[in-house]
């Protein structure tokens, strides 16, 4: 029996390499239409959660996972051998960026040598992680050889970028659009089979290059644009302006203009990462992504500017940075969430520490954090914030009273327009 036809007769058996942000939703999708799901993990610790029906990951319930695991369609294992017994394999481990800023395929090419001794005839293997154009056909296919069989021929290979919004209370993994591109027409029906059973629109491109490709002009559009912003930000400083107000008298237009606002700096696992797979790739080629670069050194030196007006905001009150207590409101990448990976609070924590100033923070969804080896735990209420000589709003969390901070604090330096309704205390306030 073909694959489209067990997964059609949900007969099927589907594993999914990485159960962390990307693969836990993705698997719970799968299991809740019905498909018997293998999660594979090599965190033991998140392994046992998962098979106890407890969700580290907030986009997946608890109350959701726990019935798909109660009924055995979904279960997890750290041993790859599963894999022998799955007519599809999802890999959706983390592809970060070197500390030479060169990507970092390591988990992908670690997971595939896993899985290698386990390929058969008639399976079908998709990459979700993001990496460069050419990886699927380049690296992966060739790894899944080493088996004797024949990638296109006796087994489906096909990459579908992953869609995953942290916290987005509007789309997730069975209403987002998925894009898939498969080695050969063959792979490519296969794979629009299985995203197809429960994902409600999914559509093919015309080759795994092209669906790699279509990842990496999503997060670039969007670094280039808040690259671009930034750099207003900055200008709008030196002219004296609000830039938020400026951005927001522009979006009135109702044709020809989208808003995109500046912050602190990038976070997250896509958007400061993904593009420089792009200009990584396109360097070995002799080609200059410089719209890609110039973004990318804008938006990595927000954090400096933020501990620069932090620097600012202190001399008017007659205050050096150095010496000087200094709060962080949120550490999480965006509001509403516990992710901080390439959190640019973390960044301007260090710098605040380097410039001499005692620098704590405060966040209610991340009480602690660990970062090269060390853990930093925050301050678990804010009953102490006049203690503090400035603090500054990284991340707008929803559940932060912004008015009664402003109330509280001696200065507040904005970077997120958090306090933009606060009409009391004004004077106290300095914008990015």
């Amino acid at each position: 029996m073909a694959i489209a036809e067990r997964i059609e007769n949900k007969t099927a058996r589907i594993a999914v390499v990485g159960l962390g942000y990307v693969g836990l939703p993705l698997a719970a999708r799968m299991a809740g239409v019905g498909l018997r799901t293998l999660g594979i993990d090599i965190q033991k610790a998140r392994v046992d959660r998962v098979n106890n029906g407890i969700s580290d990951i907030a986009d997946v319930p608890t109350a959701d996972l726990a019935p798909l695991v109660a009924s055995g369609t979904l279960s997890a294992h750290s041993d790859f051998s599963v894999v022998a017994d799955a007519d599809a394999v999802v890999i959706c481990v983390p592809t970060p960026l070197s500390k030479t800023r060169d990507p970092d395929n390591s988990y992908i090419v670690n997971a595939l040598e896993s899985v290698g001794p386990h390929v058969r005839k008639g399976q079908l293997f998709v990459l979700e992680s993001t990496t460069y154009p050419g990886f699927t056909r380049e690296v992966m296919a060739p790894m899944l050889e080493k088996s004797g069989l024949r990638a296109g021929v006796d087994f489906h290979v096909a990459f579908s970028p992953e869609r995953i919004d942290p916290g987005n209370e509007r789309y997730g993994v069975k209403n987002t659009t998925k894009i898939v591109g498969g080695l050969t027409p063959a792979c490519s029906a296969a794979v629009k089979a299985l995203y197809g059973a429960f994902i409600d629109h999914v559509k093919a491109v015309s080759s795994p290059d092209a669906a790699e490709m279509v990842k990496l002009l999503e997060n670039t559009f969007r670094a280039v644009n808040i690259g671009l912003v930034n750099e207003i930000a900055l200008m709008s400083d030196k002219l004296g302006l609000n830039v938020f107000e400026v951005i927001e008298a522009a979006a009135t237009k109702p044709f020809g203009f989208m808003p995109f606002y500046p912050g602190p700096g990038l976070g997250g696992h896509c958007i400061p990462i993904d593009p420089l797979y792009l200009s990584w790739k396109l360097k070995a080629m002799n080609y200059q992504a410089r719209f890609i670069e110039l973004a990318d050194a804008i938006n990595t030196s927000m954090p400096a500017h933020v501990v620069g007006r932090v620097q600012d905001a202190l001399n008017d009150h007659g205050r050096a940075l150095k010496g000087a207590k200094v709060l962080v409101l949120g550490v999480a990448y965006k509001r509403d969430i516990d992710d901080y990976r390439e959190s640019p609070a973390i960044t301007i924590l260090d710098l605040l520490h380097k410039k001499g100033a005692t620098a704590d923070y405060y966040d209610p969804y991340v009480p602690s954090f660990r970062e090269d080896g060390h853990t930093r735990t925050g301050i678990a209420s804010l009953d102490g914030l006049a203690d503090y000589d400035a603090a500054v709003i990284v991340t707008d969390h929803k559940v932060i009273d912004y008015g009664d901070i402003v109330a509280r604090a001696k200065v507040v330096v904005d970077t997120r327009n958090a306090t933009k309704n606060v009409t009391d205390h004004r004077d106290k306030i300095r914008m990015l």
